[in-house]
């Protein structure tokens, strides 16, 4: 039995270690060496799964939760710490239930799984993209592409293939997204791939906002239709946000990103509520006591106990008041408007950042032909599918990371039991 896995990140790699019962074990990678995007994960620290339930786990899962049963249920957060644990990286848990090594090294991360794959006689051919894949009766072709120091197509013959060459999101480590097309050729169906966990970039001019970052906000996004209508969706999360440059990242905007990118964002806009604990009239309250307090102040110079120095311009000029009022002047109606744009400050969404910076890939092999409790394909026998590629995604805090292993997990011993 020879099987052949065509990708070198953690699922590849968490697959190789898996296997039983194999005459031959060989990952093609086309980078250098293995694992290349995990070192870019967690901000180089590698936030490698969460220390979660099941049920939490699946809530955290944004498309096709329910085809994660079997694999969650073959290697869980929990069996993976145990995982590298034994491999020799302590695992520590922080905020969240997030789960890095102790080290803070993604190092440690991918010299375990390469160590877990050599252990049970993993050969590597690196440097090696694939081209081409052939189904020959029981047996599979695979063709590497001429290099600089290979100058002819070579070809490989393998009884089984894993598949996990990841998605499309930051393609100079790899995931060029160059084999969903030779899928595609092959018969199966790609849902179309979109970036996910990805900042949002706005019409808006923010510059003057860049780096400022928000705790304990809620964030809203929903089309805003010319009638004045929610339309078609509304999304909001709590937590932590940042600017940037030309827009908005941070904790909840990148998985606000994951709700929204199968959407038309035309007539799309991010709203802030501020003060997300108080009512607005509690918020109103509070301004009246401040305003009381100061009286003969700017309202420009009141604000900044409420909200970031670098807000308040955006808030007064959205709530339509004249910046160099003074508060004694002040009418009721201008201190509601004041109110409602604090617990909704907005912004026009322009776009989602493009797919190559994202974290994480959204779309890709369509999973009603991938069976759930094996990730062979359903229409090749002796193919199968692990981690980014597959039309799986998830939130931030090392979910996709744990799908990535718990796919490729189950793809390793799916193959050894044929």
């Amino acid at each position: 039995m020879k099987i052949a896995i065509i990708g070198a990140g953690p699922s590849g790699l968490m697959a190789a270690s898996a296997i039983n019962n194999a005459d031959e074990i060989v990952i093609f990678d086309g980078n250098e060496k293995a694992g290349k995007k995990l070192y870019l994960t967690g901000k180089g620290r590698c936030n490698v799964t969460n220390d979660c339930t099941l049920e939490e786990f699946l809530e955290n899962v944004v498309s096709n939760k329910r085809f994660l049963f079997s694999a969650l249920s073959a290697l869980s957060p929990q069996d993976t710490i145990e995982f590298f644990e034994e491999n020799g990286v302590p695992i520590k848990v922080e905020r969240g239930k997030r789960a890095f090594p102790s080290s803070g090294k993604a190092s440690d991360i991918t010299k375990a799984l390469v160590k877990a794959a050599e252990k049970n006689n993993t050969r590597f051919m690196l440097n090696s993209k694939i081209s081409k894949i052939e189904k020959h009766g029981d047996k599979f072709k695979i063709t590497i592409g001429a290099v600089n120091n290979r100058p002819h197509d070579i070809s490989h013959t393998f009884d089984e293939i894993i598949l996990a060459t990841g998605g499309v999101s930051y393609p100079a480590t790899g995931s060029d997204g160059s084999m969903l097309g030779i899928l595609k050729k092959l018969g199966h169906t790609i849902v179309r791939p979109r970036p996910s966990l990805v900042p949002i970039i706005l019409h808006d001019d923010v510059k003057t906002l860049e780096g400022l970052s928000l705790k304990n906000v809620t964030a809203t996004i929903r089309s805003c239709q010319e009638d004045g209508g929610e339309g078609n969706f509304s999304k909001s999360l709590f937590g932590e946000m940042l600017f940037t440059l030309n827009g908005v990242s941070g904790p909840i905007i990148l998985s606000l990103s994951g709700f929204i990118n199968n959407y038309d964002l035309t007539n799309a806009a991010l709203l802030i509520d501020l003060k997300p604990a108080l009512s607005f009239e509690q918020l109103d309250k509070r301004i009246i006591s401040d305003f009381e307090k100061n009286k003969n102040k700017q309202v420009k110079n009141v604000l900044d106990g409420l909200m970031p120095r670098g807000l308040i311009d955006f808030v007064i000029k959205q709530s339509g008041i004249q910046f160099y009022r003074e508060v004694n002047g002040i009418t009721k109606n201008e201190r509601t408007n004041l109110a409602n744009t604090i617990k909704g400050l907005k912004f026009n969404i322009k776009k989602l950042a493009p797919i190559e910076s994202a974290i994480v890939t959204a779309g890709g092999v369509d999973t009603k032909e991938i069976d759930s409790k094996t990730m062979q394909s359903k229409l090749i026998k002796g193919l199968y599918f692990a981690g980014e590629m597959i039309d799986i995604d998830a939130l931030t805090g090392g979910y996709n990371i744990q799908i990535a292993l718990s796919t490729g997990h189950l793809a390793g011993k799916s193959v050894s039991n044929t």
